[in-house]
Order: structure tokens, then sequence, then C-alpha cells
């Protein structure tokens, strides 16, 4: 897929997501943040930078954490995702964060920028992972570290069929490798090519628990990477590829609800002190 094509839709099926975003995946995606963040052991007054940072679940917490001597920079291909930060953090009076729009793979920072680098599930959106990795390691202090978040191996993650399921109605070039990341030792692979040392991989199981079917799709479609596939479908189309997603998911239905399971691989790398 040419990767131009990919960071648009990328950058405009994220923003098609933004509104709805937060309600469908804040709780499901928690744990995951939470070993990120611990990976990361922010300390008061560093400097952060948080790369895809969606709708600022990690940007926030990590804001409290280095506190108001501290800086966070919350970056994301999607306007609306940080406009969304942006404006939280207005609100909250966290002075200390800053938004941008940028591309992963090309951050417009100086070398030696940031005390830690953020990426929580959003490298699997990335054309050139290998990439946005070496521009972490650039902006990185000597002795800096990243703590990235993915989602694990395609068959741990009971809700993958949402990919053919829409591409059997509209082509959505979204992520067509979206597991490859959490595959095997492939993380920990890349991170090493781009120059991180002395990594930590923990794999995680998880559940996505929704309460209906509504709430089930809401996160598959509307809330997730297939959003800008899934607003060129007409209402006979939308109802059609639900029937045919919860059927996917049946297996793991209880009551009027479901508990899906997941996977998260998150790791930790350092920049060696020689830069």
């Amino acid at each position: 897929m040419d990767p131009r094509l990919q960071r648009r839709v990328q950058r405009y099926g994220w923003d098609k997501a933004a509104a709805c975003y937060q309600r469908y995946w804040a709780a499901q995606l928690a744990p995951g943040q939470q070993q990120l963040l611990e990976f990361a052991a922010l300390q008061p007054g560093e400097c952060v930078l948080d790369v895809a940072c969606g709708t600022g679940l990690v940007t926030l917490v990590a804001a409290e954490a280095v506190g108001s001597a501290g800086h966070i920079v919350a970056t994301d291909l999607s306007e609306s995702m940080v406009a969304h930060v942006a404006a939280e953090a207005e609100w909250r009076r966290l002075m200390h964060v800053s938004t941008e729009r940028m591309d992963a793979e090309s951050l417009r920072f100086d070398n030696r920028s940031f005390d830690a680098v953020l990426c929580a599930f959003g490298l699997m959106y990335v054309p050139d992972a290998a990439a946005a990795l070496k521009e972490m390691v650039r902006v990185l202090r000597p002795g800096g570290r990243a703590a990235i978040a993915v989602w694990g191996a395609r068959h741990s993650c009971g809700w993958a069929d949402i990919f053919p399921i829409v591409e059997r109605r509209v082509s959505s070039e979204v992520c067509p490798l979206f597991f490859q990341l959490g595959t095997g030792d492939r993380l920990r692979m890349t991170m090493e090519t781009a120059g991180f040392t002395d990594i930590n991989i923990i794999r995680m199981s998880t559940t996505l628990s929704y309460a209906s079917d509504d709430d089930a799709c809401g996160a598959a479609f509307a809330g997730g990477p297939v959003a800008l596939a899934y607003s060129r479908f007409d209402a006979a189309v939308r109802d059609d590829a639900h029937v045919e997603y919860l059927r996917s998911i049946e297996s793991w239905r209880i009551g009027r609800g479901f508990a899906v399971p997941g996977e998260f691989v998150v790791a930790r790398g350092f920049v060696g002190n020689d830069g």
C-alpha cells in the first residue's frame, strides 16, 4: 500500500473516530496504558513526548506525573484528536501540556529533546514503524526511555474479524499489517534495529467488555480504525456488517453483552548514555 495513502486514511479515519473514541475505548485500553506508564516511570520535572496521543488518555495522566515543572508534548496525525487533548488540558488547567499535529515518522523536534517518549496503541497504524522508532531514539536524551504498547497477535484478539468484514464491503486500506508488531518477537526486534537497548517486553491477556450489541459495534466500527470506511456505508450495509461482526464474536457473549479476549504487548527500551 502507498504509505502516503495510508497516512491519509489514518488521519481522516481518526478524525471520524475522535468524537466517540474515549467512550468506547477508555476502559478497554486502561490495563495496557497503566503498564505503559509503569514502564515509563515518569518523574516530576521531566520533558515527555506522547506520540499518537489520541484523545489524551495517557497524555493527561503523564501530565500529572511530571507536574507543572515538567512538560508534555502530545502529537497525533489526527487534527481532531489533537484538538480534543488541547481542550481537555486547558479545562484541567494543565498549562505544561502542548499539542501539535505531527507524523510519527517525521518528528519536528531537535535531537535529544525529551527524557521519555510514550506511544500507546498507535505504532501499529504507522506505515513505517521502524522509521517512527528511529525518530523516538533521535529525540530522546542519552539514558532516556520509550514505553510503547501495541495490540498482540491476531489469534489472541477475538475482535480481529472487523478488518475482513469491512474490506468485503469497501476498501478500507487500514493497516494491512496491523497485528505484525504484536506477533512473536517482532516489536523487540524492530526496537533493537531502531537503536533501543535494555528492552523489556510484557505480553498481557485482556478482556474487552461490552454491555450490549450497540456498544460492541460502536467500538469496532465508529470508534476504531475502520471509522473512515464505515462512514461510507449506507444504512443497509451498516446493518449487514453489524450482523456479521456480532456473529464473529458470538462465542464470547455473556447475557446481553460480551467479554471478548484481547492481547496487549507493552515494551520499554532505553537510549544508551553515549547517545
